[in-house]
């Protein structure tokens, strides 16, 4: 209470002596470990410590110490006011270790003396090599070299070694720690009655950052503190004293050199800079590999440089091993941090740099003269330690040789910044060398030498080829571009062409026109054409050209030149054109151009465009325009001149039509169709002014009418058709109900409307597919595939025709050829493809081609099969093609019913040969032989996989039994079989894994040679024989026995006598008087004789009876007469024998003369009679006919033949 009561006191005195400018008095108590300090500014100012009773004792002083922790009486006597008279330090010490501060919380005893302008300070304890941190609390502080606003400034000491002036701070930055060292000072200067805060840092304390490193014999390291970042000295310890530097240190070559770092995070102050040399002879370097520690400055933003010497003439190669390098500009930034640059010293001492980051495809660089290597590396990045190895070989020009045309020049130039190179030129035993540029005169096998190894970067070469015509022709029409010079440089193509002076030159591009683009660009394929003409005036280009256009000749007068320019290492790929001599103009340039067929839009500029077209000269654009097809001109953008004399015009001049005259501003034509010429007109100008220019386009499109077509597919079952777009012409179009598509589905049973706008036929493909199904094998009818009729309408042929064929599982399909027999289409025995008929399964495997006339009876195929015919002509296939019926399941993939050749070989095969079976299929050929036939079954050619899964087998058996005559896997040989019966021969497939499976077979057939039957047939012939040469001697013995008693005589004149008087006492069937001994031949086949007469004879006279008739009349007296009715006309009446007039009989009794027995005779009236057989020239002979005679004759056997 007493306390309180003098403190009352002595501010109400203070208030007093405030106002009376006269004195102060307060009671003060400072903290133990805090010396409080106050001295007066002014001489006649002094600050009283007043004591004893009833304040009796004062002592005055000018600067005046506080005792820490005891209370003290003060009392400010000044004249002036006493808030700025004063100063008042309040000091205390910070005493830390290595691992803590005591205090850990700097505190200021912000109550003491307040009304006084006050510096707190607070002086720092530390072991050697240690750092105290002071973290700020509250608001962070910011560095300054002005008075702070707010009135409490901090001034910062690092340490006691530090000769620099204190740091300044005010508060409200982002400084948020104060590192500090042994001897260090922190002050906060607070102005008279300012608050200041009572905890304003925490204390901290760790050993100072210290690393060794290892500086190699070449190196240099330079660390330097960043701009902007906080205070850190590094420093070198020798053992006896620190070289320590807060901005920069330089560290050369050491072994284990210690440095020490004051402060806590060195990476985050100091970069380093590391500069290597390397020196390089003409063929090695040394050292060979550019390393780095990738522990040393770890964590430290780095650049590392390597400097590099080579001598002169010398190629240094670096090789990058781990990853490849991609080179960016200079402006860029690498993602990584990681940045290479490399810089080369060229000889005129200009330093040329190229950048590169990580992550590209360039592992090698080859580098001339000196150079440095420079590697950047990001805050905490890590490098490997091999950075790059190098290579140094003496520097290899290149060489190469150089042939050209004749009146040709090639000129290799290049620009001012590239000085490392030379051209030598080697023109027989002299080399001369020049560092600019070469010009070769129609060089015939010259050497040119680069002094570096790739001048492809530095030079660029033209070729330049003159071309002089005369009245008529020009030197080689024809125009070739050489494509063999220099590679991979920049070439400029150059042809000069020149005419007498009032002719033109004509360039024609007949297989590739050429494509107008603005002057300036370049074309996609980077071969940009450019003509120029030569005027009065000066150059004029008429137009910058691509490849591929419909501009197809550009004539014009006197002079003019074609520019081709193509970059390095782009393939040479020239148009060629015809040059001619054109006819008199008076146009700058004639160009004409073949618009499209269909829709096009083709634009073009006048020449020099943007800049001016020249004055009082025309240009003419000829346009072919297609047929059917409408054009319309529309002017895009244009300037019109002042004229000085003369008008700006267009023309439009048109085939048999007048010539249209328009101005710019004119509408232009729309919607016209024929060729046409447009022609500019410009005018004499103010050439102070803008000048005439235009850029315009013709648009194309079709006025042709589409062909129409109704397809009704109604009237034809299950049958679809296609219609596709195969050919090149982007204007063909097809369409169905007014749809344009590429491909077209017309589907079974409806009627679509089709449209064919300006198509081909080679350019549409039509074909057609009729389905066949069925879902049970009772429902399955017999079917004849033929190709049904479609619509006349339609513009295009069909092309083929596919059946697809459809059973079920348990049925089986049987194809049999109308006309009787199949044929498999085979290598040497191909059916004619428009044909036959290809079968192919529903998987997509082909059975092969087939056509008819062969041995193949009939096809079994266990599948759903497509059949399709491709003729050149469907018209003429009307008849049915093959017959389809169904019949139950077979195990096998297809049967052959095969009836081979009699007369020649027949050849069978699997499947699609020559390629191989199906996997896991199989296939049969039954053979059917004829009788009294053996086959011998010959395996002309068959191919074995490797089997993955299951074998291949081939097995032979007669029909009709289970013993099988041959059976064979892939790994077994298969011999050839004689067969004496019908067989039965199967082929199975396994899984291949390698190869396939196949076969060819040759079928021969042989006639039996059967011994018993030939011996039976020897022994019947000689029985025979034996019995007929009995019979033959008992009718001879016989004959002569009558011949010897009588004889008769037929008489043509109807008397009959008989040299006996002796009655035929024997009835017919008892005696032989119906055996004839003789018979006249024309007796017997004169009715075949009708038109025959024999010149030579006379005719008989008499009535010729029908057939002979024995005499039973009496003998004695004369002869009866008969009388017989007179003959009926011969018309339309058929008679035995012939007419008497055309009747050989003579006049006497028909007995043989002249070999009777003879075969040689031949009656010339007989050769055309079907009775005629094997008679040869010779006389009339008679023919016996007796009962032996008449009897049948034993057959041969057929194997006799």
């Amino acid at each position: 209470m007493r306390l309180c009561r003098a403190c009352a006191l002595l501010a109400l005195l203070f208030v007093s002596s405030l106002d009376s400018s006269a004195s102060f008095e307060t009671t003060v108590l400072p903290k133990k470990g805090l010396e409080v300090k106050v001295s007066s500014k002014l001489p006649d100012c002094t600050v009283c410590t007043v004591s004893g009773d009833n304040d009796t004792q004062k002592s005055c002083q000018v600067s005046l110490t506080l005792v820490p922790g005891e209370e003290v009486k003060l009392q400010f006597i000044c004249s002036k006011p006493i808030e700025q008279s004063y100063n008042v330090t309040l000091t205390s010490v910070l005493e830390c270790t290595q691992q803590m501060c005591k205090p850990n919380v700097v505190e200021a005893q912000s109550s003491i003396l307040s009304e006084f302008t006050r510096t707190f300070i607070w002086k720092l304890k530390a072991p050697e090599k240690t750092l105290v941190s002071l973290n700020v609390l509250g608001d962070g502080l910011t560095k300054t070299s002005q008075p702070c606003s707010e009135g409490l400034q901090y001034s910062v000491v690092t340490s006691g070694t530090n000769k620099e002036d204190p740091t300044q701070y005010c508060r409200g930055g982002f400084e948020t720690r104060l590192e500090l060292f042994n001897q260090g000072v922190v002050s906060l200067e607070a102005k008279p009655n300012t608050k200041v805060d009572s905890l304003l840092f925490q204390a901290s304390s760790e050993t100072i950052k210290r690393m060794t490193v290892t500086i190699g014999p070449s190196s240099t390291v330079v660390l330097s503190r960043d701009p902007g970042q906080t205070e850190c000295e590094v420093c070198v310890d020798d053992g006896t004293s620190s070289d320590c530097s807060s901005t920069e240190k330089t560290l050369k070559s050491a072994e284990k050199l210690p440095l020490e770092f004051r402060c806590l995070q060195p990476q985050d102050v100091f970069s380093m800079k590391m500069t290597t040399k390397i020196e390089c002879t003409k063929i090695s370097c040394n050292p060979a590999v550019a390393e780095v520690d990738p522990e040393l400055f770890k964590g430290f933003k780095k650049t590392i440089t390597w400097d590099i010497s080579v001598p002169d003439r010398t190629v240094l190669t670096l090789d990058f091993p781990r990853n490849g390098l991609k080179q960016i500009s200079a402006s860029e930034n690498c993602e990584d941090g990681f940045q290479y640059m490399v810089s080369t010293t060229r000889s005129d001492r200009e330093l040329k740099t190229s950048s590169y980051c990580k992550g590209g495809t360039e592992s090698k660089l080859d580098l001339l003269g000196a150079k440095t290597v420079t590697v950047e590396v990001p805050k905490g990045g890590e490098l490997d330690r091999t950075i790059f190895s190098l290579k140094a070989s003496p520097r290899t020009g290149r060489i190469m040789s150089v042939t050209s045309d004749p009146f040709t020049n090639v000129i290799i130039s290049r620009g001012p910044k590239e000085p490392d190179c030379q051209i030598c030129v080697t023109e027989g035993s002299q080399q001369t060398c020049s560092p600019q540029i070469r010009r070769l005169k129609n060089p015939h096998n010259t050497s040119v030498e680069f002094t570096c190894p790739q001048p492809q970067n530095i030079f660029n070469v033209e070729i330049n080829r003159e071309i002089d015509c005369t009245e008529t022709t020009c030197s080689g029409n024809t125009v070739h571009t050489e494509t063999k010079f220099f590679p991979d440089f920049n070439r400029t193509f150059v042809f000069d062409f020149k005419v007498v002076a009032t002719r033109a030159f004509q360039m024609v591009f007949e297989k590739t026109g050429l494509r107008q683009i603005p002057n300036g660009e370049t074309c996609p394929d980077d071969h940009t054409y450019s003509v120029v003409i030569f005027l009065r005036t000066g150059l004029t280009n008429i137009g910058t050209f691509c490849k591929g256009g419909h501009v197809t000749n550009i004539m014009a007068r006197y002079k003019g030149r074609l520019i081709l320019k193509v970059p390095g290492n782009v393939k040479v790929d020239p148009v060629d054109f015809q040059l001619n001599v054109g006819p008199e103009t008076k146009m700058v340039a004639i160009i004409t151009v073949n618009l499209p067929r269909g829709l096009s839009d083709t634009d073009f500029i006048t020449p020099n465009y943007p800049k001016d077209f020249p004055d009082q000269q025309q240009i003419q654009w000829e346009f072919i325009v297609p047929g059917m097809h409408n054009y319309t001109v529309l002017f895009h953008d244009h300037s019109t001149p002042v004229c000085l004399n003369g008008g700006v015009g267009v023309e439009y001049q048109q085939e048999d039509k007048r010539v249209t005259k328009r101005l710019l501003t004119d509408p232009q034509p729309q919607h016209y169709q024929g060729n046409f010429n447009l022609v500019l007109t410009n005018c004499e100008t103010n050439s102070t002014l803008t000048g005439l220019s235009l850029s315009y386009r013709v648009s194309v499109m079709r006025s042709g009418h589409p062909v129409l077509c109704t397809l009704d597919l109604t009237k034809h079952q299950r049958v679809s058709v296609q219609i596709e777009k195969v050919g090149s012409d982007p204007f063909c179009e097809i369409s169905i109900n007014s749809v344009v598509k590429e491909n077209i589905t017309v589907a079974e049973g409806t009627t679509a409307k089709l449209s064919f706008l300006d198509c081909p036929k080679d350019d549409v493909r039509l074909t057609a597919s009729q389905v066949i199904a069925c879902q049970n094998v009772a429902s399955c009818p017999s079917a004849s595939l033929s190709v049904p009729t479609l619509d006349s309408c339609l513009p295009i042929p069909l092309q083929n025709f596919t059946w697809q064929l459809t059973i079920p599982n348990e049925a089986t399909l049987d194809l049999v050829s109308p006309t009787g027999s199949l044929r498999q289409s085979l290598p040497g025995e191909e059916c004619d493809p428009s044909t036959s008929l290809r079968l192919v399964e529903a998987g997509g495997f082909s059975f092969g081609d087939f056509c008819s006339n062969g041995v193949i009876q009939k096809l079994q195929v266990h599948a759903n099969v497509s059949v399709t015919i491709m003729p050149l002509d469907f018209t003429r296939c009307t008849n049915p093609l093959l017959n389809v019926s169904v019949s139950p399941e077979i195990t096998e993939t297809i049967i052959y019913r095969v009836s081979p050749s009699i007369l020649s070989s027949t050849m069978l095969a699997t499947p699609s040969w020559p390629q191989g079976m199906k996997p896991l299929s199989t296939v049969s050929w039954i053979v059917d032989l004829p009788s009294r036939y053996k086959a011998h079954l010959q395996f002309i050619n068959v191919t074995q996989p490797t089997c993955a899964d299951r074998h291949t087998c081939i097995k032979v058996k007669l029909l009709g039994q289970k013993e099988e005559l041959m059976s064979r896997r892939e790994d077994e040989k298969v011999e050839n079989l004689w067969i004496q019966q019908s067989f039965y021969l199967n082929m199975s497939n396994c899984m291949p894994e390698k190869n396939h499976f196949g076969a060819r077979i040759m079928i021969v057939l042989q006639k039996k040679n059967d011994l018993l039957i030939i011996l039976l047939g020897l022994f019947g012939a000689l029985l025979v024989l034996v019995i007929v040469l009995a019979v033959v001697c008992i009718v001879i013995r016989k004959k002569k026995a009558k011949m010897n008693r009588e004889s008769s005589i037929y008489m043509g004149k109807g008397n009959i006598f008989r040299p006996s008087d002796k009655h035929f006492t024997k009835t017919r069937a008892d005696n032989d008087s119906h055996v004839y001994e003789n018979i006249d031949d024309t007796m017997v086949y004169g009715h075949l004789l009708n038109n025959s007469t024999y010149d030579s004879v006379e005719q008989p006279k008499g009535m010729l009876v029908d057939s002979y008739q024995t005499f039973m009349g009496p003998t004695d007296g004369p002869l009866p007469i008969i009388k017989e009715p007179d003959p009926e006309p011969l018309k339309e009446r058929y008679q035995i024998f012939l007419d008497p007039s055309e009747t050989f009989i003579p006049s006497r009794p028909c007995t043989p003369i002249n070999r009777q027995d003879s075969l040689g005779f031949q009656d010339r009236r007989m050769m055309d009679n079907e009775l005629y057989t094997f008679k040869a020239t010779g006389e009339m002979n008679t023919i016996r006919l007796s009962s032996a005679d008449l009897d049948p004759q034993p057959p041969l056997p057929e194997e006799s033949l």
